[in-house]
């Protein structure tokens, strides 16, 4: 039988209350994400548990490789789907006390019904069983069976968006709207850079031949993403790009990029924090949503990196100064009146404190600027409490925008379960400690509030 009882991670009776009354049957809203649009919109049956489980999920991928697991087993091919299950099968029991524990259990428990833990012993009835039970479920079911209501999946500029014109045109399933991902845009010292600028000005109709041109093409994109649903932008950055420049000088640096001279580190530093600053207003204009995902050192392994490729789990925290940037580039919007709903949200837990405080800067009766869920290596039960209560010191919980799952996978949803429980808990725990008044209907609001309604009035997506 399965560890996780009903009152799992809920330490006391008003914790309960507050969970299974209020928070529990809360619709989500899934607001950054990288679920394949192509496989919502085609709707099709999965070819099977691995598929949607493993394939993908660099979380599974790097506790393995911790194991020693050969990589054959992992990403490799000439391994059949049941060798790699056993695998994983075979990993799950090493994972306690990491979030990965947790996770697969509740998504076995919550999706497929099984409340068998995983191991080598159970990974044949497992295998088949999860296998028989995906022939009927469809990608937009397992969707709405987690209450689903909306997502926003993440996209390049140079994406035509068919596949959420298809989704667009269909009445099963939650809204899918894209969320507009240019972070190829900002490796102008990359070999191959020339050749997205190459696609972006076929798909724009822009001819790219100044730095006027790319901006020009860049909010074209923009306006077609808007048509097109989006109201949310995202950036994934080691820190904000934000030091002195000229248009001129940019212009300059961009022009000799089209001639094949790759610039100095600190012209790519004027160019990004050009380039960022006009997407910003850009956003500003639209009245988007933008979001900061800031403090990740990418592609550790580049061994791997160049098997693979990116997003394979070789990245790690990185220990980035982050303030200073940050407050000039929200300083500079501000300042021009081109500063538009933001979410900022950290990977290094050092910086908690520089997160939760930066939002209080800038808002206003018009604006306002939220300190984002715990995420990626923070996103699990210590991560979240703590990114919570800092919160709480610092700003405003009451007014937190909650949680989103970050992921690739179809079975990722019930992390919203996990946060909501833990926020509930948190309260809870304080309410029955005395920190704070025994007034369920006034906090069962709150996290009614904090797990949708928040965000539902935060984000101004096309309903």
């Amino acid at each position: 039988m399965s560890f996780i009882k009903e009152n799992f991670l809920l330490e006391n009776k008003t914790a309960e209350q507050l969970y299974f009354e209020y928070a529990a049957s809360m619709p989500i809203i899934d607001y950054h994400n990288h679920l394949p649009p192509d496989v919502i919109a085609n709707n099709k049956p999965f070819a099977g548990i691995n598929e949607i489980w493993l394939s993908g999920d660099h979380y599974k991928w790097r506790a393995m490789r911790t194991l020693g697991i050969e990589e054959k087993f992992i990403t490799g091919k000439g391994t059949s789907d049941k060798e790699k299950f056993d695998k994983w099968a075979y990993t799950v029991p090493f994972t306690v006390g990491n979030p990965l524990f947790h996770w697969t259990h509740l998504e076995l428990e919550r999706y497929f019904d099984i409340k068998t833990l995983l191991q080598p012993s159970t990974s044949k009835e497992i295998f088949e069983e999860t296998n028989s039970q995906l022939k009927s479920l469809l990608p937009k079911q397992l969707l709405e069976n987690m209450k689903v209501e909306m997502l926003c999946t993440t996209d390049d500029p140079i994406d035509d968006l068919s596949h959420h014109q298809k989704i667009a045109l269909s009445v099963e399933g939650p809204q899918v709207f894209p969320g507009f991902r240019p972070d190829r845009i900002f490796g102008i010292e990359q070999y191959d850079y020339l050749d997205y600028i190459n696609i972006l000005s076929e798909t724009s109709g822009e001819e790219i031949a100044d730095l006027d041109s790319l901006l020009e093409a860049l909010r074209s994109r923009v306006a077609y993403f808007h048509e097109n649903g989006c109201r949310m932008s995202d950036h994934g950055l080691e820190f904000t790009y934000s030091v002195n420049y000229t248009h001129t000088e940019v212009d300059t640096i961009f022009k000799n990029r089209l001639l094949g001279k790759i610039p100095t580190p600190e012209q790519e530093m004027m160019f990004n924090s050009c380039v960022l600053f006009e997407l910003f207003q850009m956003y500003h204009d639209f009245e988007w949503t933008q979001q900061l995902h800031l403090g990740a050192l990418r592609g550790n392994n580049q061994k791997l990196k160049k098997q693979l490729g990116a997003d394979v789990g070789c990245d790690s925290i990185g220990d980035f100064s982050q303030a200073k940037n940050l407050s000039n580039l929200l300083g500079r919007l501000n300042d021009n009146n081109k500063l538009t709903n933001t979410i900022l949200y950290n990977l290094n837990p050092a910086m908690n404190e520089v997160f939760a405080t930066m939002p209080g800067n800038f808002n206003n009766e018009k604006v306002e600027i939220q300190w984002g869920t715990a995420w990626w290596f923070l996103d699990q039960k210590q991560g979240m409490e703590l990114q919570m209560r800092t919160l709480s010191n610092m700003g405003l919980l009451s007014k937190f925008i909650g949680m989103l799952t970050d992921s690739r996978s179809f079975l990722s949803f019930p992390r919203h379960e996990y946060f909501r429980r833990l926020l509930c808990n948190m309260i809870g725990c304080d309410i029955e400690n005395g920190m704070l008044p025994n007034d369920k209907s006034f906090f069962g609001e709150m996290v009614q509030n904090i797990s949708y309604h928040n965000l539902k009035k935060f984000i101004k997506y096309k309903s």
